[in-house]
């Protein structure tokens, strides 16, 4: 009897490509115990990014966040990304900060981590391993799925062959986050990796930008695959990953089994509904068939991301024109996988070329960076001319002679004024100061989330009819200042 395992991507991928990662912990609490009790194997829930955001813009406490989280979720294992040269910024995280990253999001109670890298140093994933395990911690190693001709069934089962040789690495994870595994391609690629990974368990987690990630998932437990990535209904399809409702019925019309208690769905659905109600998010989106994704490859999240670089120009109107020149930005870089951060510094270089109205005209250094190779190996040689363009680029010559430096944790210590607290430590070298002072002067962590009441609503209202770049509105309820 096949038996399947779910992995819970609701508070983690799901409101990170649909929320853009302004989840709460006031968000999550009120419906942890039932998130708990549901029967999944783990429970995503934080990455880099998402502690950069709920600083930024959130002001809220990351680090206190996750305690409450841990705390109120306290039997199922709780998940942390991890890029293996990177924590919050696109730029490169020295080695000494990132093994402390790994080791205070132990101390905070993570148990399970998916490390990745998108140019595949696989030096760094067994670095990084090794210390989870010396807290006992699960530890999966992704091969991201992409399109192009390096990424070949080949070169993909090849790299999930060298992750699972590293001893500390316990599951290997097929991640395709643009959605566009199709089902012929899965049939040749699933069964490598499943050989590939020998006797660690195979997980697949697909965003369903194309509508066809819920048959990906039939099809890939049918060839090996025994983990599979869902979210809670109002956070899941879309660019989002397909949802548990309907993941857990398909199982069962299979035959298969499975650990989820179905009657806790629906609560969770609800109370995750009523959230996005309020706060104005967007919830149970639609997923449609469209070839166009499969030529870009942007990830659902980075689209909007996209679209409000665009705004910024008054140019959102040329977000396919962006998205069509992220494609090809994509060819003349390598073919580099469509994931953070490359995904980013592409989608940045088709910004540019397309506002500028010049090609190459304005290159970021993160791009001149990525050329001297300072992220790793390109899957493929840099188009010679583009690479002609970056060379002669102002900052060009410093940055291929100087390597990301490489400081002791005393030495960034020192440099930062943090005298050993880690925590302080990890947001003081990877935020802006004025964000962290911003942050803390907001109060302490919420631990609720106002579902309904005549101001939250008036407000909502508010917020998505104003056009003006100023509103202010004063009541004896409340004072609303907004600013575009």
């Amino acid at each position: 009897m096949t038996h399947v395992e779910l992995l819970d991507e609701t508070i983690r991928d799901g409101q990170q490509s649909l929320w853009g990662m302004r989840i709460q912990a006031g968000m999550i609490l009120p419906i942890a115990d039932a998130l708990d009790r549901t029967g999944f194997r783990v429970i995503d829930c934080t990455g880099s990014q998402y502690f950069e955001v709920l600083t930024k813009y959130v002001r809220e406490d990351p680090w206190a966040g996750l305690d409450l989280i841990r705390a109120a979720l306290r039997t199922t294992p709780l998940r942390a990304g991890m890029r293996c040269n990177a924590a919050v910024s696109f730029g490169i995280t020295p080695d000494a900060l990132m093994q402390t990253w790994m080791r205070r999001l132990n101390e905070h109670g993570m148990r399970s981590f998916w490390i990745y890298d998108t140019l595949f140093d696989i030096g760094r994933f067994a670095s990084l391993a090794r210390i989870a395990k010396e807290y006992g911690s699960e530890v999966a190693g992704t091969v991201f799925y992409t399109e192009s001709p390096v990424h070949t069934d080949d070169y993909l089962a090849g790299k999930a062959r060298e992750i699972a040789a590293v001893p500390e690495i316990d599951t290997v994870l097929l991640y395709d986050t643009g959605g566009v595994l199709s089902l012929d391609r899965l049939r040749t690629l699933v069964p490598r990796i499943v050989e590939a990974a020998g006797d660690k368990p195979v997980e697949l987690h697909a965003n369903n930008i194309m509508a066809t990630s819920g048959l990906m998932y039939v099809e890939g437990v049918k060839h090996g695959i025994r983990i599979l990535h869902t979210a809670s209904r109002p956070l899941a399809n879309g660019v989002s990953v397909p949802s548990t409702e309907s993941v857990v019925r398909n199982i069962e019309l299979m035959g298969w089994t499975h650990d989820i208690d179905k009657s806790l769905l629906p609560p969770v659905a609800e109370h995750f509904r009523g959230v996005a109600e309020t706060a104005g998010f967007p919830h149970d989106p639609v997923s449609e068939y469209d070839l166009f994704n499969a030529t870009h490859q942007v990830p659902g999240g980075m689209a909007g991301t996209l679209r409000n670089q665009l705004e910024q120009h008054g140019m959102a109107h040329r977000l396919d024109e962006v998205l069509a020149e992220t494609g090809r930005v994509r060819e003349e870089l390598g073919w580099p996988i469509m994931a953070t951060p490359l995904s980013q510094l592409v989608g940045t270089q088709a910004v540019l070329n397309i506002v500028t109205g010049q090609r190459y005209g304005m290159i970021p250094d993160e791009i001149i960076a990525y050329a001297a190779g300072h992220y790793g190996q390109p899957p493929a040689p840099i188009d010679p001319d583009v690479l002609d363009r970056i060379r002669v680029q102002p900052r060009a010559e410093h940055i291929f002679s100087h390597p990301p430096e490489q400081p002791t944790l005393d030495e960034l210590h020192q440099r930062y004024g943090t005298h050993g607290d880690d925590d302080e430590l990890i947001l003081r070298a990877l935020l802006p100061e004025s964000d962290i002072r911003a942050m803390r002067a907001a109060g302490p962590v919420r631990r609720d989330f106002p579902l309904a009441s005549p101001e939250v609503a008036e407000i909502t209202a508010l917020m998505r009819s104003a056009r003006t770049a100023y509103v202010r509105v004063a009541t004896e309820a409340y004072a609303l200042e907004l600013r575009r």
